[in-house]
């Protein structure tokens, strides 16, 4: 985190959804011995937010986590996003407009703190950006091929110009459809974790989808779509990948159970 300056204030939203499709009531199955978004909470704590609040439309849920000390806020059923939750919990909070609110899914229990207080700590850093983010170097090429991984492309001040399921940039010289070839030191993928101040927030979720979000099912195409400036951070330390299915799920417990 060279370069930036001292620790920024912020606020951090889980939003935990209960009904997911590709793994049923994913943010209250157990891992380690704790649910999934206990995992999530704990590590949000350890980032030095001033608060943590978990956004939920289930009483289930909101039982669950006040029964291990979590602050927790019930949202309405009808949002789309966890982003829209999150301004919801902006709203009814009275947060001022340039309070900063980190947006940590509830599904993502190896999250390092560190990677929180880094993504507020952009934002805070840049009074340009209207939202922060992370990515790391790719290595794999199958990584950089796979369309479940979010690829991103920068300028040179850092701020994000595109976000694809496509392998991005494409390396031009030497390579060919049938044998590509990974673009060393110009492959990033994303990491799902974002930083806003409150009025971006409020303005982004007052948005229509935008054509090219519908099309690569990216959000934050929306974004800068609409002109947002997108301040990306680099990390060579990611975090796991989250929980979307029951495999993804036993790779947690595999991680959980030798720490």
């Amino acid at each position: 985190m060279s370069g930036l300056h001292a620790a920024a204030r912020f606020k951090v939203v889980i939003p935990a959804r209960l009904g997911s499709t590709r793994l049923p009531r994913k943010v209250l199955r157990e891992v380690a011995g704790k649910t999934i978004v206990q995992h999530v909470w704990e590590a949000a704590r350890l980032a030095g937010a001033e608060e943590v609040l978990i956004a939920t439309d289930s009483d289930e849920v909101q039982d669950v986590c006040e029964s291990f000390g979590a602050a927790v806020w019930m949202t309405a059923t009808t949002h789309n996003s966890g982003t829209d939750r999150a301004n919801e919990i902006a709203r009814q909070a009275g947060w001022d407009a340039s309070t900063i609110v980190v947006n940590l899914q509830g599904d993502e229990p190896l999250m390092p703190p560190a990677l929180v207080s880094q993504a507020a700590e952009l934002l805070a850093n840049d009074p340009e950006a209207h939202i922060a983010s992370l990515c790391h170097p790719l290595h794999a090429l199958d990584e950089w091929l796979n369309p479940n991984v979010v690829k991103l492309v920068m300028d040179r001040r850092g701020y994000a110009l595109y976000f694809s399921r496509a392998p991005i940039p494409w390396q031009r010289q030497g390579a060919s459809r049938e044998q590509p070839r990974l673009p060393a030191g110009l492959a990033f993928r994303h990491i799902g974790l974002y930083a806003y101040r409150v009025a971006a927030l409020a303005e982004f979720s007052a948005l229509p989808p935008a054509p090219l979000e519908d099309c690569e099912a990216l959000e934050q195409l929306r974004a800068l779509t609409h002109g947002f400036r997108i301040k990306m951070g680099i990390t060579d330390a990611p975090p796991p990948r989250g929980v979307d299915t029951e495999e993804d799920l036993q790779a947690v417990e595999r991680i959980l159970s030798r720490s």
